[in-house]
C-alpha cells in the first residue's frame, strides 16, 4: 500500500509540473494526502471520492482525530458501480475542461469489468495532459508462487469483509485497452523496476512481490 501511494504521489508531483491543478482520488479510504499536502499540491482542487457509507465512516474517522476538512479538499459521495464519477464530479465543483490527475489505488479488484472499464473512459476523456495512476491485480497464472499465496490471503480477507474480489487483469489486457482508449503515454512500474527504484538500496533484505502492480496513462 505505501508503494503504491509512493508511485501515485510521485506521477502527482510531475503532472503539476505540466500545470495541472486538479487532484480526483478515487476510493479515498483512509488517504491523508489532503493532511499532508507538500507545496505543489496547496493550490490544487482535491476531490476524494468513495462509496457514500464508505465516505461518511472516513470522514468521521477524520474528525475524531482532529482533522479539520482542508480549505482545497472537497469530498464526492459516488458508487463507482453507477458509472456516473464524471457526473456526480460536476456536482461537486470539479471543472472536465481542465486537466486532472486521478488515482484509483487498491480499488480495481473489487469492481466488475464495466465499472472498471467506465473508470479508464472517465480518464480518457479528460483534456489533454490528464493522468490516471492505478493499481491492478494479476490472475493467477501470471503469478509466481510465493506472490500467488500472498494475494490469496488478500482475496480471502476481503470475503471476510464482504468484499469479493471481482476483476483481475493480465498487464497486457490494462496495456492494450489504455492504448485503445486513447492514452498517449503508458508507464508501467514491473516488480523489477519497483524493487531498483524504490527498494535497492535498503539493507534489511525487502522484496516486492508482483500481487499488486502499478500502472499510468497520460492522455
Amino acid at each position: 500500500m505505501v508503494l503504491r501511494s509512493r508511485f501515485a504521489e510521485d506521477r502527482l508531483a510531475a503532472s503539476a509540473e505540466r500545470g495541472i491543478s486538479q487532484y480526483v482520488i478515487v476510493a479515498t479510504g483512509l488517504d491523508t494526502f489532503p493532511w499532508r499536502q507538500p507545496p505543489f499540491a496547496r493550490d490544487m482542487r482535491i476531490f476524494a471520492t468513495d462509496f457514500p457509507a464508505s465516505l461518511a465512516w472516513t470522514r468521521e474517522r477524520f474528525r475524531e482525530r482532529g482533522l479539520h476538512q482542508p480549505s482545497n479538499l472537497t469530498f464526492v459521495p459516488v458508487d463507482l458501480e453507477d458509472r456516473q464519477l464524471g457526473q456526480q464530479l460536476l456536482r461537486f465543483g470539479f471543472a472536465s475542461n481542465e486537466p486532472m490527475f486521478c488515482s484509483a489505488l487498491g480499488i480495481v479488484q473489487f469492481l466488475t469489468p464495466d465499472a472498471v472499464d467506465a473508470l479508464l473512459m472517465f480518464a480518457a476523456s479528460a483534456p489533454p495532459g490528464s493522468e490516471i495512476a492505478f493499481s491492478f491485480s494479476p490472475p493467477d497464472d501470471a503469478l509466481e508462487e510465493a506472490a500467488r499465496i500472498e494475494l490469496h490471503r488478500s482475496i480471502a480477507r476481503g470475503e471476510t469483509f464482504g468484499e469479493p474480489w471481482l476483476t483481475r487483469l493480465h498487464t497486457h489486457e490494462v496495456i492494450g485497452r489504455l492504448r485503445h482508449l486513447g492514452f498517449t503515454e503508458v508507464v508501467h512500474l514491473t516488480p523489477d523496476q519497483v524493487q531498483k527504484r524504490y527498494v535497492g538500496s535498503r539493507l534489511d533484505g525487502l522484496t516486492i512481490s508482483g500481487g499488486s502492480q502499478v500502472i499510468a496513462g497520460i492522455v
